[in-house]
């Protein structure tokens, strides 16, 4: 059992108020430790919903202003959008003052196991698909992290017996110490938060300390096509198990073809080959869901789980909100919101995956991605162009260069009314947007909905 005793009484910082910091704020209170937070915005600023939830909690707060006697904290928790440069942080460090990250604290409180995916794209729809079959089989599993709700809040009510199945973001891993999955995952590694990591090598780095902590007993998952994740994890004491859609392994998980058949398939650390399933019967569409669905089922047998069961699963799971979910089909149009494809390569997979003709509506925050490639991969597919947010110039001007059409518009409702006006029917209407969300909405989620509640209208 993990000794929680430590906190009581402890000064203890905790940098950001987001839904992390919230979080963690309430569970160091819940643990007895004197919590002092501090957020870049003044008090005004933050949300209703946050100034309820922190009220009473802390024993001062720092809202806009710098902290002058850092020397009196034990220990600060930052939230995963405040940077590890960040003029505080530094000064923290250079006191020899302890920074973690909320995940780190997670593991520290927590007593089950972990299982650990991160990856620029489809983290989301893996760890909800390795949730979905770890439930099958166990008692209390816990699917948190990135993927909405903080891991903090799942582990003072966990026990030993709890598997916190969890999604985790670069930003994450900046801030991990003691954090050890006993399976972990690297899905892919393509361009993005180039605004936070600067370079593409600071950014990998980042993933990579997945597994800095890993030992023999452990595995990491690996994507054997995708030679930048797998360049990461050169120098791990886990056992590396890798996956592959585009060629037989003697050892790892891949796509087989018998007699015909395109058969998902485990080659166990014996050398047994054990088919799982047909990948026509993987339900969730598209190549890179099938990416997701091999690197589910790697992470899951390796994590003790039987083929069998994540076969079943494998056939039933429809997929997660926001992932190329279709709304709605209106005279013969579909509308599917892809609001998860928060960077190109993300976008990419959803046109790659629409067998139709598109009308894409695209842009918003600026992470200071290229979109050469995301625009190339239109190719006769995409028809019209329709942006919006602070991307919308620069993409206009990458997209108008490589020949297609495009118009800057306001807002969703606008995007939707005018998709829906030029459209025929057999087209879909495609909501990737290749951007983050952060300029126009307060996350991916909210803007997913807002282009549902659009396309709902339509109807009235």
């Amino acid at each position: 059992m993990k000794d929680r005793n430590w906190y009581k009484d402890k000064n203890i910082l905790v940098v950001g108020m987001g839904r992390s910091g919230v979080a963690t704020l309430e569970v160091l209170h819940q643990l007895g430790s004197k919590v002092f937070i501090q957020d870049e915005k003044t008090f005004d600023k933050l949300s209703e919903d946050v100034k309820i939830q922190i009220e009473g909690k802390y024993e001062k707060g720092y809202f806009g202003e710098e902290i002058q006697n850092l020397e009196e904290f034990d220990l600060t928790v930052v939230s995963p959008g405040v940077p590890m440069d960040n003029s505080i942080i530094q000064k923290l460090d250079d006191k020899g003052i302890s920074v973690i990250g909320e995940l780190e604290l997670a593991y520290r409180l927590a007593n089950g196991k972990f299982i650990g995916i991160t990856g620029t794209n489809g983290k989301t729809t893996t760890t909800t698909l390795v949730g979905e079959i770890f439930k099958r089989v166990e008692e209390d599993v816990r699917v948190a992290g990135n993927i909405g709700s903080p891991v903090i809040k799942e582990v003072l009510s966990g026990d030993e017996n709890t598997i916190y199945v969890t999604e985790i973001s670069s930003f994450q891993l900046e801030s991990i110490d003691e954090f050890r999955p006993y399976v972990s995952a690297i899905l892919n590694l393509t361009e993005d938060h180039m605004d936070r990591h600067k370079t593409m090598s600071g950014y990998g780095e980042a993933k990579a300390k997945i597994t800095k902590n890993q030992g023999d007993e452990d595995y990491i998952v690996v994507n054997f096509d995708d030679k930048n994740a797998l360049g990461l994890v050169k120098r791990t004491r886990a056992t590396m198990v890798p996956f592959s859609r585009e060629g037989d392994l003697k050892f790892g998980v891949f796509v087989k073809i018998n007699d015909g058949r395109e058969e998902i398939t485990i080659k166990d650390e014996d050398g047994n080959a054990i088919t799982v399933c047909n990948i026509d019967e993987v339900k969730i569409p598209g190549n890179h869901n099938l990416e997701n669905a091999l690197a589910a089922t790697a992470i899951a047998y390796f994590g003790g789980i039987g083929a069998d069961i994540i076969a079943d699963v494998l056939r039933e799971f429809d997929g997660v909100e926001h992932r190329l979910e279709l709304v709605d089909e209106i005279d013969g149009i579909k509308f599917v919101n892809d609001s998860k494809g928060t960077n190109p390569d993300a976008a990419i997979k959803a046109i790659e995956a629409i067998k139709e003709p598109i009308i894409l509506i695209a842009g918003g925050y600026d992470k200071n991605s290229k979109f050469d490639t995301f625009v190339e991969s239109f190719g006769d597919k995409v028809k019209s162009v329709l942006l919006m947010g602070a991307t919308a110039t620069k993409l206009k001007a990458e997209v108008e260069k490589k020949g297609y059409s495009s118009v800057i518009l306001k807002d969703m409702e606008t995007c939707v009314k005018e998709a829906y006006r030029i459209a025929e029917s057999g087209y879909t209407v495609l909501l990737s947007p290749a951007c983050a969300s952060w300029d126009m909405y307060n996350s991916f989620e909210e803007r997913g909905k807002d282009f549902k509640n659009c396309v709902r209208e339509l109807r009235k």
